[in-house]
């Protein structure tokens, strides 16, 4: 049996503390701390899905923790920019980022649970890479002490569109995946 706390469950867990760390520095006021830990918890993302395939350390835990870790700091993240005055995150889209979260774990327990594989897919990935930029890019704005300059603006309003967009869509691709997966016979 496979160390359990190898290098990339270990990084996923960390994720996990970094993003409980990051909505606390929130909370208190210390939008620029947070904004670290969340940059750095998001590169950790990147870094254990290519170290548990580069040195073969793919874990059933690491199933559930990477996953579990992303949707943390994703969705946490898109609630307290929900709740900043003044960005322009309107509550649904933090509803349409939950909902997805919701909806692809669910299905990955039931194509999991059924002897499927469900891997993330490149849109899945995209989507992340997407979220990510809007989030840090709002961070950045709620932490700057006066209005931003446009582009910046601009900037995160694009990406926040783009992110709430390709999360739609992105579930969209992982319900058609599952729809036949089923039709297939959980094959």
């Amino acid at each position: 049996m496979a160390n359990v706390w190898n290098v990339p469950n270990t990084l996923s867990a960390a994720r996990i503390v970094m993003a409980v760390l990051c909505f606390a520095g929130l909370e208190l006021g210390f939008v620029w701390a947070a904004l670290a830990l969340y940059v750095v918890a998001t590169a950790t993302d990147w870094l254990d899905g290519y170290w548990a395939r580069k040195y073969g350390q793919v874990t059933q835990l690491g199933r559930i923790l990477d996953p579990f870790a992303d949707k943390l700091l994703v969705c946490g993240a898109f609630v307290y920019l929900a709740a900043a005055p003044g960005l322009g995150v309107a509550p649904w889209m933090a509803v349409v980022v939950l909902s997805r979260e919701l909806l692809v774990t669910a299905l990955r327990s039931f194509v999991e649970g059924s002897g499927g594989d469900f891997s993330a897919k490149w849109v899945g990935k995209w989507k992340m890479a997407l979220q990510c930029a809007a989030i840090i890019i709002g961070l950045i704005l709620m932490a700057l002490p006066t209005p931003p300059v446009e582009w910046l603006r601009m900037a995160f309003l694009a990406s926040l569109w783009g992110a709430v967009a390709i999360t739609l869509y992105s579930g969209v691709v992982y319900v058609q995946a599952v729809v036949a997966f089923a039709r297939g016979g959980g094959r």
